[in-house]
């Protein structure tokens, strides 16, 4: 229930302890044709997902109000201003003292890093799919792309990073089993329960905003999208309440 957390926490120590040995020597062209190759792999995974709905009515309403609720909510506008505040508070000025900059500079590594691998869509699915079903395949991916950016930023900003490794474990694993407890009061979920299905869909036209980004094709505000993910199960439910067949 919380295998795809555990895969993740040793795939960010692992970056980032690489990252931290290697330092800036990591070749910019290499950086990217891996995470562009990541980017393809996440839009079959995106596509893959999204095709499994059994309604796309339920997916295109699911980020229609989704969408609406997180730009209401300023969901994305609220994470980056979070994450310059952090930079801001915790990365060290120009003036400060040698020491203090070092520990400036740990501060923002573990900071930033807990903030980019704790925040977006594939965190909440993968913790949701891995504590409702024991399938941790699309946290098994985002453990390839984390492993890979805690690399690029410890390479950075030092061995903060690998300290995220602990909020990745504390807040995914928390989800996972959140999830479970309620899997377990609704007397069991499988991938045919049809509110996964639709859900698992929803949250894959979702995972593909994160595959434009990787391969710096549009960047979507996909923190926006991400009420559409429980949206999708609600929507289900609610046809269910009415005896509307899917």
């Amino acid at each position: 229930m919380v295998t795809g957390t555990l895969i993740n926490v040793g795939t960010v120590i692992v970056g980032g302890s690489l990252g931290t040995l290697l330092g800036n020597r990591l070749p910019e062209k290499t950086r990217q044709t891996v995470l562009s190759g990541l980017g393809l792999m996440t839009l079959v995974i995106g596509v893959t997902m999204a095709i499994q709905t059994q309604n796309t009515l339920i997916p295109l309403f699911s980020i229609l109000i989704g969408g609406i609720l997180g730009e209401a909510l300023r969901i994305d506008d609220g994470l980056s201003w979070l994450g310059r505040w952090a930079e801001n508070r915790f990365g060290g000025g120009a003036t400060a003292q040698a020491d203090s900059e070092k520990g400036g500079k740990f501060a923002q590594g573990f900071i930033t890093a807990s903030l980019i691998f704790c925040v977006g869509p594939m965190t909440i699915l993968g913790a949701l799919q891995d504590g409702l079903m024991g399938d941790y395949n699309l946290l098994a991916v985002k453990s390839v792309l984390d492993g890979f950016a805690s690399m690029a930023l410890a390479a950075s900003l030092g061995a903060g990073v690998i300290l995220s490794a602990a909020t990745v474990f504390g807040y995914q694993g928390g989800l996972s089993l959140l999830a479970v407890l309620f899997a377990t009061a609704l007397g069991g979920v499988t991938r045919e329960t049809p509110w996964v299905i639709e859900m698992t869909a929803t949250g894959g036209v979702v995972i593909l905003g994160i595959a434009f980004l990787l391969l710096d094709i549009k960047r979507i505000r996909t923190a926006n999208l991400l009420p559409a993910i429980f949206i999708a199960p609600l929507l289900v439910l609610l046809l269910g309440v009415l005896q509307i067949a899917l």
